[in-house]
C-alpha cells in the first residue's frame, strides 16, 4: 500500500469498549484499525478527545493526527416547522428529544428517571433512530421510541423539541448536541468522552451514571425559562462556529501540510 494515503478515524470505541460490540466487529477493528492508522501519511480525525485516544491506543504520532470537527447542516435552524414533524410521528405534547442507535453506548436507560420526572409535568421523552447488528446492548429506552426518523423530518423534530439530551458513555463527536443547538434547543449532555469538548460551556453537562442527576438538569432545560434563554442563545453561537465549509478548508490544510512534510 501507498503510503501516500490519509485516512479518516472518528473515534475508537470498538477499542476502548468492545464489549458494546458484536465479537467478529470488536475483533476487526482491533486488527485493521492499528495498520491502518501506522501505514497513512496522516490521520484526520474530528475532536482533541479522539487525536489524545488515536495517538495513546494506536501509537500514531500526535503530528501525524489532524483534527478536523463536523460540520451542521444548514438545514437546521430555530425556524425549521415543526409541524410536518409532529403529525408524522404522533408528538402532540411538548416533548424531550434523544436520538440514538441503540447501543449500549448510548446509555439511554439512564434517562428513565428523567422520563417519569418529564413525564409528570406533562413533557413527554421520546428517542429516535434504529438498531445495528454489530451494536451490543440497547435496551428498550426510557420514553417513547419513534424509530428511525426520516432525514427530511428531522430539523422540525429538533426545532419543535423542548430540550435535547445526549447521556452517552462515550462519544469522539457528539454532533446531534450541535445539531439541537443549531435548530434554538437546549442540550444536555454527559460529561464523558469529547462531548464537553464538543459542546463547548454551551450545555448542561451530567454525569452519565447519575439517572438523578441527569434528570435535574434535563428538567431545568426543558422548563426553565430563564436556563433555556441562556441556553439557546449559547448554543446557536456555539453551532455556527462548527460550518462544513470550515471543516472541508481545516481538511485541504492538513491534506497540503502532510505533503510538505
Amino acid at each position: 500500500a501507498s503510503s501516500r494515503n490519509a485516512v479518516v478515524i472518528h473515534d475508537l470505541a470498538a477499542l476502548a469498549h468492545p464489549e458494546w460490540y458484536g465479537r467478529a466487529y470488536a475483533a476487526w477493528q482491533r486488527t485493521v484499525l492499528p495498520r491502518i492508522a501506522r501505514r497513512a501519511r496522516l490521520v484526520i480525525t474530528v475532536s482533541e478527545f479522539s487525536r489524545t485516544e488515536i495517538a495513546g491506543r494506536l501509537g500514531v504520532p500526535h503530528e501525524s493526527i489532524a483534527v478536523v470537527p463536523n460540520g451542521v447542516s444548514e438545514e437546521l435552524s430555530p425556524e425549521a416547522d415543526p409541524a410536518p414533524a409532529a403529525a408524522a410521528l404522533g408528538l402532540n405534547r411538548p416533548y424531550v428529544l434523544t436520538l440514538a442507535t441503540r447501543s449500549a453506548r448510548k446509555n439511554l436507560a439512564v434517562l428513565s428517571r428523567a422520563a417519569d420526572r418529564l413525564g409528570e409535568l406533562g413533557i413527554e421523552l421520546v428517542t429516535a433512530g434504529g438498531g445495528r447488528g454489530y451494536l451490543r446492548g440497547g435496551e428498550l429506552p426510557p420514553g417513547r421510541e419513534l424509530g428511525y426518523v426520516p432525514e427530511g423530518l428531522l430539523p422540525g423534530l429538533y426545532a419543535g423539541a423542548n430540550a435535547f439530551a445526549m447521556p452517552s458513555l462515550y462519544e469522539g463527536f457528539g454532533l446531534p448536541c450541535l445539531e439541537a443547538m443549531a435548530s434554538g434547543t437546549p442540550v444536555v449532555a454527559a460529561d464523558r468522552g469529547a462531548l464537553p469538548e464538543t459542546c463547548g460551556g454551551a450545555a448542561l453537562l451530567a454525569d452519565p451514571g447519575d439517572a438523578e442527576a441527569f434528570a435535574d438538569a434535563l428538567v431545568r432545560a426543558a422548563t426553565d425559562d430563564t436556563e433555556r434563554a441562556i441556553l439557546v442563545e449559547a448554543g446557536r453561537e456555539r453551532a455556527a462556529r462548527f460550518t462544513w465549509a470550515r471543516s472541508a478548508e481545516l481538511t485541504d490544510a492538513a491534506l497540503a501540510g502532510a505533503l510538505d512534510r
